[in-house]
């Protein structure tokens, strides 16, 4: 099964207004004819399942069946304090279609106002057949939540998933519309309806603590404000802004290349999935007209993602189901964006083709405020940018080739007038881009792997904050003479952060796994097989924290931590 075939299959989707949000490898997908299966200094907090919750580690069986164990990360719960908490439901839907789910979001009356954290909780079930779909929820406009989903058994899943969401303080403390979406097909075929609730639970702060609203400009604490654009994309921050940042959830979705355009090829290499530039993608971020920040998106990978759902069943990748959004430190434009009018902020993705749509860039801007002053004046005082390189090399023979190096950097810096003294900050930023993608004719072996590093040091009168993160993908799907597919992945989210003041933690979140079936057969005769095993270390200034969880033919093999 060519890829040029799989791809006529999603064009048809597509045209049917099912967005697909990984659906499949762009070498090979699984056949719709058979649709049993999609073949779909802070640190990070993921979708978590405590060991204490899981079943008692059993043997594994010589094949998939038709149920297996409920997808679970090896990620740490959110910490949550020990004092007194107040839940609130804050959508309840199940999704069958493109219907949003809308509703009002109502702040606890019994935990006030003043909270230490606050943490979203998303509980989850379904069953039949479905492919992975992208959701998100809003509240008040703003993006608290972008995930995507497991896919079911027959007999059916559940899964749960937990975020710390304290930096939305300032919209939890009112009422709130709120829009809940995870589009959905429901029919004769896919027959899995998306069961879903989530719940905030606020916990008070104890009487010593310092509340969001008397914590001062620590880049750490909670802002004051958070804000999103309007629909023209127009900004208006608050004049006495002291620290602004922006988040953007930036997904590659959609059923086509763009969820695979780490594997995209430059004309005129004979594959799939061509775009003029190769795989490079930066997505940008520009304060009216200027470039602001650079940032590498993640290589996040669905749960039907690389031909093979097997591997995901299980033990999703990375980010799967808590989609990180980017961040970029905006203060050193404040001085401009403090003047009381709109500004434009616009994002971007490099490497897209004009026109073709397949990403998600929404945005919400972050600020902390000046108490002591009314207005907060400042300056731009550094723009460099480095120039932009890149070349994708393609080598053609009886295995394709195609070797791309990319990068780019941008320094800016400016300078506050605050009430506690003129503050100048400086944000410089690197990324570099290199992978080898490799493929044979008709695509029945697609090989890639890739290396992504983002780089960033912010340095406040003095004060440096550095932070370097790394993304790699070695992966490789064949098909053999027997109809046999076999994807063979290994998958990381690294971070390293650490300031000036000593303080410092490195992240390690890393993704293996070996899976294949029978191609062609209906899904009782693929004799699905899968080994995969997710080790998340995190170590630091604030301990220790490292857990394996490892699941063969969807059995839960192994669970152990080694702090």
């Amino acid at each position: 099964m060519t890829r040029r075939l799989i791809m006529s299959m999603l064009a048809a989707f597509a045209a049917a207004a099912l967005p697909l949000t990984a659906t499949a490898h762009p070498a090979q997908a699984a056949d719709p004819a058979q649709p049993a299966d999609s073949a779909q200094a802070s640190v990070p907090t993921r979708a978590t399942a405590p060991a204490t919750d899981a079943p008692p580690v059993i043997d594994a069986p010589p094949v998939f069946g038709s149920d297996w164990h409920d997808p679970l990360t090896a990620a740490p719960p959110v910490p949550k304090p020990g004092t007194k908490s107040c839940e609130v439901t804050v959508a309840q839907a199940q999704f069958r279609d493109f219907t949003p789910y809308r509703g009002t979001y109502t702040p606890p009356a019994a935990c006030g106002t003043d909270w230490s954290k606050v943490v979203l909780r998303l509980d989850g079930k379904v069953k039949g057949r479905q492919y992975d779909r992208l959701g998100s929820l809003h509240v008040g406009g703003v993006e608290i939540y972008r995930t995507s989903t497991p896919q079911p058994s027959p007999d059916g899943i559940e899964w749960s998933v937990e975020k710390d969401v304290t930096r939305y303080t300032d919209t939890l403390r009112r009422a709130q519309d709120v829009e809940m979406l995870i589009g959905n097909v429901v029919d004769e075929t896919y027959t899995g309806v998306l069961d879903v609730k989530v719940t905030l639970t606020f916990h008070k702060a104890p009487a010593s603590h310092k509340s969001p609203e008397t914590q001062g400009t620590s880049r750490t604490s909670v802002p004051d404000k958070v804000l999103t654009l309007t629909p023209d994309h127009t900004l208006t921050t608050p004049r006495n802004s002291e620290r602004i940042l922006a988040e953007v959830y930036a997904t590659g979705s959609g059923g086509g290349c763009e969820e695979y355009w780490y594997l995209s090829v430059p004309a005129p290499a004979p594959y799939s999935c061509q775009t003029p530039d190769g795989p490079y993608r930066e997505v940008r971020i520009t304060v009216d007209g200027r470039l602001a920040g650079i940032a590498t998106p993640f290589p996040t990978v669905w749960t039907g993602g690389w031909s093979n759902p097997f591997l995901w069943y299980v033990v999703p990748g990375p980010r799967a189901f808590d989609i990180k959004p980017i961040e970029y430190d905006l203060t050193p434009f404040a001085g401009l964006l403090n003047d009381g009018r709109p500004h434009r902020v616009e994002v971007s993705v490099v490497g897209v083709p004009e026109g073709q749509t397949g990403w998600s860039a929404p945005v919400n801007v972050l600020v902390w405020q000046d108490a002591g002053k009314q207005r907060v004046g400042g300056k731009l005082t550094v723009h460099k940018e480095g120039a932009p390189t890149g070349s994708s090399t393609y080598t053609p023979g009886t295995e394709h080739r195609v070797d791309t190096r990319a990068g780019h950097s941008l320094t800016v810096a400016g300078y506050l007038d605050t009430s506690h003294g003129r503050v100048t900050t400086t944000v410089a930023r690197t990324l570099a881009h290199t992978s080898a993608h490799r493929w044979t004719d008709g695509e029945s072996t697609d090989a890639l792997d890739g290396v992504w590093r983002d780089d960033e040091t912010v340095v406040v009168n003095g004060h440096a904050t550095r932070a370097h993160r790394t993304y790699t993908m070695d992966g490789e799907t064949t098909i053999g003479a027997d109809a046999r597919l076999r994807t063979v992945m290994t998958l990381a989210d690294r971070a390293a952060v650490s300031d000036s003041r000593g303080r410092w933690s490195r992240l390690d979140d890393t993704y293996t796994g070996d899976a294949a079936y029978t191609t062609g057969v209906p899904r009782d005769q693929r004799q699905g097989v899968a080994t995969t095993t997710e080790r998340y270390r995190l170590t630091g200034s604030g301990g220790c924290y490292d857990r394996t969880v490892t699941a063969v033919q969807g059995v839960l093999t192994g669970d152990s931590s080694a702090c």
